[in-house]
């Protein structure tokens, strides 16, 4: 039996699509993670206690021992780690428990101008130089093949299992129905005040899912919301109203907009940074740059189809390298 650890970015999260994500690593994985020994530790939060960094503890003891160490998707690596971030609490003195870590999906935030020594000094410290590292898109890959690591674009785990079969049974048409995000840390009124009266315009029944923990806050803000449903903060909620409603799906998270596509519903996803942009360049996801907010109402009342692209070559490339 093997060690697995997972650098989960599930635990400690206020953002729901980090839930999604795992909820997908998890599934693809299945057929390493069900049959070995799995440690879940939440990169939002500090692995140890600057004071447990000098003496062998829980968290050093699991991720000596480990035969695989996973990063587990987000937009979690970064052009620089001198600058804090939420989604990674990570330094000098923690990083020793990521040693040898291997990229399950990861995708790169521009956070900087320009990689500095500080950062390049971590990831040498961090990234796994034996295997192959699995990031989300081409950008992210070029990065860290950059630093003399291996890497292949198979696309964020959310992505592996919308196969041409699947995305075939997807409507082309409208639907009456339509679930809207927006996006707490990204706020732009002029876009989504838009955006809601677009959906307001062409939609019976619309529904808000509150995917962060201030989207709510940023939803109640404007103009134009009334009879709109809200939609609880819980992955099984989102998934409840996908599953029982012939329903679309536009909004500004990504990731609502994936899970939307892998639970069989028609998805508009506005693009409003680095990762839809990424991904959408690779992955033919059907995007409308948030620049573009006056092409969307023309989107929503066309017939389009949904063709996510996929490579299992590559995916089965990436997942052979470990045994189970």
């Amino acid at each position: 039996m093997k060690n697995i650890v997972l650098f989960d970015t599930e635990q400690g999260t206020q953002n729901l699509g980090d839930y999604i994500i795992m909820e997908c690593i998890n599934n693809e994985m299945k057929y390493l993670l069900d049959k070995n020994f799995v440690t879940h530790f939440s990169t939002h939060t500090p692995i140890a206690r600057f004071y447990q960094n000098f003496r062998r503890n829980m968290p050093s003891r699991a991720c000596d021992k480990a035969d695989y160490k996973f990063i587990c998707g987000t937009n979690i690596i970064k052009y620089s780690l001198l600058r804090l971030a939420p989604d990674w609490n990570i330094n000098y003195f923690n990083c020793k428990y990521y040693k040898d870590s291997i990229c399950i999906g990861c995708g790169c935030e521009t956070n900087a101008k320009r990689l500095d020594l500080y950062t390049k000094l971590m990831y040498k410290k961090i990234f796994s130089k034996n295997y192959i590292h699995s990031v989300r898109d081409e950008r992210t890959k070029v990065f860290l093949e950059e630093l003399g690591l291996k890497a292949i674009n198979t696309g964020c785990p959310t992505l592996w299992s919308l196969t041409k079969e699947h995305c075939a049974k997807i409507t082309e048409e409208k639907s009456n129905k339509v679930v809207f995000t927006l996006t707490d840390y990204k706020k732009d009124r002029k876009v989504d005040q838009e955006l809601i009266n677009i959906l307001k315009r062409n939609y019976k029944d619309i529904y808000f899912w509150v995917q962060g923990s201030e989207d709510l806050e940023y939803f109640n803000s404007f103009d134009n919301i009334e009879n709109i449903n809200i939609v609880a903060p819980k992955l099984e909620a989102y998934k409840k109203l996908l599953i029982e409603n012939d329903i679309d799906y536009v909004g500004t998270r990504l990731h609502a907009g994936i899970y939307a596509i892998r639970n069989g519903r028609r998805s508009i996803i506005l693009a409003i940074d680095n990762r839809a942009r990424d991904m959408s360049k690779t992955y033919n996801l059907n995007t409308i740059d948030k620049n573009d907010i006056d092409k969307l109402e023309t989107k929503i009342n066309s017939k389009f189809k949904t063709n996510v692209v996929i490579d299992n070559e590559k995916i089965e490339k990436w997942k052979s390298q470990f045994l189970a």
